[in-house]
């Protein structure tokens, strides 16, 4: 469904997001070159994934608490786990690409260093851009604009779930049933 939104405008409120989207990214992607170059010695493709571990949290922690920090909060165990999920998907785009300079072109962590970090800052680039659209999209839901929570929670069963958990319904849970079934 298109927006009735010119581009112009779509963008100039994508524009604060992608911003602090990217400088969180900037900082953690400075950290994981320095986390793959320290831990190369135990080989390019375990580098990669360690450094992600490490970085994902940080990560997570950041966009919460600053990118989306006006977004919808759900459930934290639903938001790390899809958070955690979406990255899984970016290591294996970065980690293939290393994988396919080592296995695919014979690249030596001994000598090929550098075009290691290339390779991986080409990852990281197809990664990010993956990561940005999953994030938005399903793991730090939008604010609803006109009070209608519903409309949330009919898009993300998780997320309806996790709003009716943050209510305080007084009564039976047989009030609450009923609630739930309407």
């Amino acid at each position: 469904m298109p927006s009735a939104l010119p581009l112009t405008d779509r963008l100039r409120r994508l524009a604060p997001e992608a911003v602090a989207f990217a400088i969180i990214g900037a900082g953690n992607t400075l950290l994981y070159m320095a986390i793959l170059w320290v831990t190369l010695p135990i080989g390019a493709v375990k580098s990669s994934i360690v450094a992600t571990v490490i970085t994902t949290t940080l990560a997570y922690l950041a966009n919460r608490y600053w990118t989306y920090r006006n977004h919808t909060r759900t459930a934290l165990r639903r938001e790390y786990t899809l958070f955690f999920g979406f990255n899984l998907i970016g290591m294996v785009i970065q980690s293939g690409l290393v994988a396919v300079g080592k296995y695919g072109f014979g690249l030596s962590e001994e000598t090929d260093e550098l075009m290691f970090l290339g390779v991986t800052v080409v990852g990281i680039g197809i990664a990010t851009i993956f990561r940005f659209w999953a994030y938005r999209t399903f793991v730090f839901l939008k604010p609803p604009v006109d009070g209608h929570e519903g409309a949330i929670t009919e898009m993300d069963a998780t997320a309806g779930f996790a709003e009716l958990s943050a209510i305080d319904v007084p009564g039976s849970a047989a009030e609450l049933d009923a609630r739930l079934k309407s």
